[in-house]
C-alpha cells in the first residue's frame, strides 16, 4: 500500500514537474491562460456595457441582466449573448457608423477651415495683381478685398 501511495505522489510530482522540464511548454501555457484571461474579462466587460447602454430594455431587466452576469458570470455572459448577442451586434454596427458620420463631419469641417485661408490668400493675390496691371481701380480693389474677407 505504502509502495503504491508513492508511486501516486511521485507520478503528481512528474506532472507538476513536467512544464518546468520544457520551458517553452511553461511559457506557452502561461501565455494561453493570460489570453483566456483577458478575453474573458473582454467578453465579460463588453456585456455589461451593452446592457447598460441597450435602448430597448428597460431598468428592471437592465438590474436582472446585470445582476445575473455579476453573481452568476460564465452562465449570465452566455445567456446573454445566446439571448441578446444578435442585437448586440447591430447595436455596435450603429454605434460605428454614428462615429464615422460623426469623424466624417468633423474632418470636412476642418477641411474647409483650413482650405478656406489659402483660397482667400489666392484671391486677394490676383485682386492685388490686377490692380498693379491698371485692370480694376483703387476703389474696386477695395470692394472686391471687402467682399472676399466677409
Amino acid at each position: 500500500m505504502a509502495a503504491h501511495r508513492s508511486t501516486t505522489i511521485t507520478n503528481e510530482r512528474e506532472l507538476e514537474m513536467l512544464g518546468y522540464d520544457y520551458p517553452l511548454a511553461g511559457a506557452f501555457w502561461t501565455m494561453l491562460i493570460l489570453f483566456l484571461w483577458f478575453a474573458w474579462f473582454m467578453l465579460l466587460f463588453r456585456t455589461i456595457a451593452d446592457i447598460i447602454r441597450s435602448h430597448d430594455l428597460g431598468g428592471g431587466s437592465k438590474a436582472l441582466w446585470s445582476l445575473f452576469v455579476i453573481f452568476l458570470p460564465f452562465l449570465g455572459v452566455f445567456v446573454y449573448l445566446m439571448v441578446r448577442g444578435r442585437g448586440m451586434g447591430e447595436r455596435d454596427m450603429a454605434l460605428a457608423q454614428a462615429r464615422a458620420d460623426t469623424q466624417d463631419l468633423a474632418l470636412k469641417s476642418y477641411l474647409r477651415e483650413a482650405t478656406l485661408p489659402a483660397a482667400t490668400a489666392d484671391e486677394l493675390t490676383k485682386l492685388s495683381e490686377l490692380k498693379d496691371r491698371g485692370v480694376i481701380t483703387e476703389d474696386e480693389f477695395t470692394q472686391q478685398k471687402a467682399r472676399i474677407l466677409a
